[in-house]
């Protein structure tokens, strides 16, 4: 019944009878609310429930993973059996082709697979993943329609705990591990929980290198959540890991040896889930990592962090790291809170195990139910049992992990549990395979059903968990815990430089831990869902891949500057910007840089803002760097600034523009009574057909922009052509931003560049 559920509400066929004007809804029904004349029969209380407003067909009656039903209703029937007691939501069906993953179909890359190259090709590329190591094991590893391992590939498939260097094939080329630096902080390894080999004990490692680069995986699911085939962003690329975090974390000295050896082993992409803060680039050990790989033609992508929704929250911020946000997807995993009172919230889970029973169960907070001051917090041993056996358990978020919680909530004896965003969380919702019956909800919806339970002599609630939504909207809407600018190491970088998927993420797991990760948690899935800028960052990783197959003449800043003009920060249709979930406002590039990837646009963009190592110095050279400074970041004492050049921040090959007007480098800077103009020089490069492009622009009122000139013409790929841009504004108070766009079109393409002010 379960697999007929999950079938009925992700598959969602919608088939109009023309003549009957009917279609297929889904009802979700609050199992609660039965009347008690139908004893423990919640069929015959969804047939009664349909012949009350439709003579149409049940298609199936569901009780495992959401509790309801399916039938044939016209419009107005579903509206009226929406607005039943009892009734939760009367959701259409939606015909779709599924991907697990769910973005290859929302980036519009599935089914144009002509426009990236085999495996094989002048193109093959290798996705360096510099994380907790790989499940070798997984379907996502199969190399089966791959070719040879390229010649000139130099990588190899290190022996040891539980690992044998035969664990590579076709796909997985390559498996290092790096332990040394840890060890010598940390002491001696404990090889009872971890493993002395790439092996991944952790599951990240093995999420985010399928999510780059894995192959086709028909029928994966978590749990019959998201059930599908799943594929990473690049599924004919190659995979090298290079295991760099342990246990205790990810020690610098570690990853620069892994980075070095992915480097030398001919990586074309590094990806990077990890980060610690802005740290000034001489002492940044992943920006010096990453400034020798760009000397080498690789591409470097990091996670922005999760420090959302704080201003100024970045980590890798260089300029030649391509710094990745997190957004949403158009798929949800919906669950209602019903409570004694009649009222019903929505939230998300992934809990897949036995429902809670039909008749409401008694409901209290976790404050109430304790015997610690920080009780509202369900941290272990605080909850008293003889309060929680038998009930469900409001948790606040906070502290320790949203399923964690869970633990402890039935530990003590709890029935379930309703998680409670707090006002840091906002309103967005992170789904977890909870162990019992979950939710986790908004913070308003929590404030209400607090409120609920505090003002109700005898609380009640039920928990239903209703499956797999897509189609969603508005989406994709930029995470709440996704790390935001401004950029407080250097303000005249924009940063973050994009946005990705990074919200619900499904893809391979390791076979050691459960979906929770926790030890306690027993279960074993070859798939997970997980959420943050870690799952965002591999995206575009594998994206970097698919166009450097297709362009392997491109240098990394071509690939960035491509994915980034080619962006999108307004939704299809409308033209409305897309949204902040931890605000429900307008989202800025301060929170999504140039916007949300749009591959299909990339492949062709035109023009390309491109960058090179001399280019990078100068603007070392521009923050004063000193020649031992420089020597740091770039490992030769032959590079160095000039006495009789001027150097500017504004004047790097930026795909973007930041104003910061009260830290504005002097040269670019002209006062005239209480106007500044702030002048960016730049310059594109033709990587398409023969065109000329002019250029328009929109900016915050109260600033002036002037670009000279106004139209480029190209005449034939490679050619380059320079041009000035001006920001004239009046002086503002402290801490005062505004935004605006600069775009050069041929009619055919459309190259964006977000721009940013701030005065401070």
């Amino acid at each position: 019944m379960m697999r007929l559920l999950m079938v009925a509400v992700a598959v969602a066929v919608v088939v109009v009878a023309a003549a009957e004007e009917r279609a297929t809804y889904i009802v979700h029904m609050a199992k609660s609310a039965m009347p008690a004349e139908y004893g423990d029969d919640h069929g015959e209380w969804y047939g009664a429930s349909l012949r009350s407003v439709s003579a149409g067909k049940m298609l199936y009656a569901y009780d495992t993973v959401l509790h309801g039903f399916s039938a044939r209703l016209t419009e107005r029937e579903a509206r009226d059996m929406a607005a039943m007691e009892g009734v939760l939501a009367v959701n259409p069906e939606t015909r779709y082709e599924l991907h697990t993953t769910r973005t290859p179909e929302f980036l519009g890359i599935a089914g144009n697979d002509e426009l990236f190259p085999q495996s094989g090709t002048a193109g093959d590329v290798v996705v360096g993943v510099l994380d907790t190591g790989v499940w070798p094991e997984s379907k996502s590893y199969d190399d089966a329609g791959l070719g040879e391992v390229p010649s000139w590939w130099k990588g190899e498939c290190m022996a040891g705990t539980a690992f044998n260097s035969s664990a590579c094939n076709r796909k997985l080329v390559g498996a290092r591990f790096f332990n040394r630096g840890y060890e010598a902080a940390m002491g001696p390894m404990d090889t009872t929980r971890e493993s002395r080999s790439p092996r991944d004990d952790d599951g990240h490692g093995t999420h985010t290198s399928s999510t780059a680069a894995g192959a086709a995986v028909s029928g994966a699911s978590l749990l019959g959540f998201a059930s599908g085939t799943a594929r990473g962003m690049a599924p004919k690329a190659r995979v090298a890991v290079y295991k760099v975090c342990w246990l205790g974390g990810c020690f610098s000295s570690d990853i620069l040896a892994g980075m070095d050896a992915a480097v030398a082993d001919g990586c074309g992409v590094l990806s990077l889930s990890l980060g610690g803060g802005a740290a000034d680039y001489a002492r940044d050990s992943v920006a010096i990592g990453a400034f020798a790989a760009m000397e080498q033609n690789v591409l470097v992508s990091c996670s922005a962090g999760n420090a959302g929704p704080g201003t100024s929250t970045l980590s890798n911020v260089a300029p030649w790291i391509t710094t990745v946000g997190a957004g949403t997807l158009d798929r949800d995993f919906p669950a209602y809170v019903s409570l004694g009172n009649g009222k019903n919230y929505t939230g998300v889970s992934l809990y897949a195990g036995k429902a809670l029973p039909s008749t409401p169960l008694p409901i209290v907070y976790a404050a109430n139910v304790s015997n610690s001051t920080a009780g509202n917090l369900c941290m272990p041993g605080t909850l008293t049992p003889e309060k929680v056996a038998g009930k469900i358990v409001v948790c606040d978020r906070g502290v320790s992990a949203r399923v964690q919680k869970g633990f402890v909530v039935r530990d003590a004896g709890g029935a379930g549990m309703v998680l409670s965003n707090t006002a840091a969380n906002g309103e967005e919702l992170v789904a977890d395979a909870h162990l019992l019956p979950a939710a986790g909800v908004g913070a308003k919806e929590g404030a209400a059903i607090k409120a609920y339970v505090a003002s109700d002599p005898n609380p009640t609630a039920t928990i239903v968990v209703a499956g797999t939504q897509v189609d969603v909207r508005p989406s994709p809407v930029v995470a709440a815990f996704s790390s935001r600018g401004p950029n407080m190491l250097t303000p005249e970088i924009l940063k973050p430089d994009i946005i990705a998927p990074g919200v619900n993420i499904l893809a391979a797991w390791t076979g050691k831990v459960g979906p929770t990760g926790i030890a306690a948690d027993t279960r074993r899935v070859a798939f997970n869902i997980i959420s943050g800028t870690s799952m965002s960052c591999p995206h575009v990783s594998g994206l970097a891949a698919l166009l450097r197959s297709a362009h392997p003449e491109w240098s990394p800043a071509a690939v960035r500057s491509a994915l980034m003009t080619t962006a999108y920060s307004t939704y299809t249709g409308d033209a409305n910007p897309l949204l902040d979930a931890a605000t429900g406002a307008p989202a800025t590039p301060f929170d999504y840089g140039a916007g949300h990837v749009d591959p299909a646009s990339a492949v062709d963009p035109g023009l390309v803002y491109d960058l090179g190592t001399g280019d990078y110095v100068d603007f070392l050279c521009a923050l004063n760097y000193t020649s031992t400074m420089i020597a740091a970041v770039a490992r030769s004492k032959s590079y160095g600034c000039s006495e009789s050049k001027t150097y500017s921040v504004y004047n790097l090959n930026y795909p973007s523009f930041a104003v910061a007007y009260s830290t504005a480098n002097s040269q670019a800077v002209e006062s005239s009574g209480a106007a500044t103009t702030v002048t960016h020089r730049r310059t594109l490069t033709n990587v398409g057909a023969a065109g000329t492009y002019k250029v328009s622009t929109a900016a915050m009122s109260g600033v002036t922009v002037a670009v000279e000139p106004t139209e480029l013409a190209f005449t034939s790929a490679g050619e380059k052509k320079s041009y000035t841009v001006s920001f004239t504004a009046k002086s503002q108070p402290s801490g005062t931003a505004g935004f605006g766009r600069l775009v050069w079109s041929d009619g055919k393409h459309s190259v964006a560049s977000p721009i940013a002010f701030t005065w401070t």
